[in-house]
């Protein structure tokens, strides 16, 4: 086997588990351009189609999985094998100045950080979690940990974390006093939460219908900068909330919350470290990245 088919294949393995030629080139490092041109090639040297594409998603075929059943466990294989070589290389030392949401410190870095510090002990992290956008380059930070949509354009960015969607959620108690909204258009007749943004605005409501994004200016009796507030005055029955699908899981499954307007709601990027797109980052960071995207 050639190299390039070698690396072709690890190509069509991450494509197929991210199911997005976007989030997989991010995290191989080339361009999603590139990536569907080596995944075309590779098609037609194999004279056998493995990746079903549309306007807004892509999928293996049913030849697809066979293959990525068989090259799976082969390419993890070698990934591990080259991990197990960091006992002979050089330890990485060095310190990250990392600044991150509240969100990105919750359910990433207090996940994942602990076990890079005992895997890295000459690294030093420091780590200033704020919700306020933050110009990494002018307050010297190496790298940030915001939601893909808040990131510069000019910044290489890897996702760190899964998919995600924002939902509407009320109580059964809230749905006696009053109808479940039919659209998102329904929701102005509708008491609702609403987060105070740090430019002093009230967060819109976003939604998404035959490919078209549309926001809704909502009202109510609450308007907060805290996440635990908001929600708790969802759980309380006062008000209908706009919260992270995984965060109310659970309450949907037992009936404590029902969900509404799901054709409207869409899933997005979701968090990813990034940092000023130079041609080499210091080791420590790498480090950092490479712990945080497994």
């Amino acid at each position: 086997m050639e190299r390039n088919e070698l690396n072709d294949l690890l190509a069509f393995a991450t494509v197929a588990r991210e199911r997005s030629f976007t989030r997989a080139a991010a995290k191989l490092g080339i361009s999603p351009s590139a990536l569907s041109h080596a995944m075309r090639n590779l098609e037609a040297r194999l004279d056998v189609r493995l990746l079903a594409r549309t306007t807004r998603s892509v999928a293996p075929t049913e030849a697809g999985e066979r293959l990525l059943d068989t090259v799976a466990p082969a390419l993890a294989s070698i990934e591990q094998g080259l991990a197990s070589l960091a006992h002979w290389r050089n330890r990485v030392s060095g310190t990250v100045r990392v600044t991150a949401s509240t969100y990105a410190a919750q359910t990433v870095l207090m996940q994942k950080l602990p076990g890079f510090l005992l895997e890295h002990p000459d690294i030093k992290v420091e780590v200033n979690v704020e919700d306020r956008l933050t110009d990494i380059v002018a307050e010297g930070f190496d790298a940030g940990i915001r939601f893909h949509m808040s990131v510069d354009q000019d910044m290489i960015a890897v996702p760190v974390g899964p998919t995600l969607r924002t939902i509407v959620v009320g109580t059964p108690a809230y749905f006696e006093r009053y109808p479940p909204p039919q659209t998102p258009a329904d929701l102005r007749d509708h008491i609702c939460v609403g987060f105070r943004l740090k430019t002093g605005a009230v967060m819109a409501w976003d939604f998404e219908e035959d490919g078209r994004e549309f926001r809704i200016r909502t009202s109510g009796q609450l308007i907060a900068n805290d996440g635990a507030l908001m929600a708790a005055a969802v759980r309380a029955g006062a008000a209908l909330g706009f919260m992270m699908e995984e965060e109310v899981a659970d309450e949907i499954a037992d009936g404590r919350l029902i969900q509404v307007l799901d054709a409207w709601c869409v899933p997005f990027p979701g968090l990813h470290i990034y940092h000023p797109s130079r041609r080499q980052s210091p080791p420590a960071l790498r480090a950092l990245i490479a712990a945080l995207r497994e």
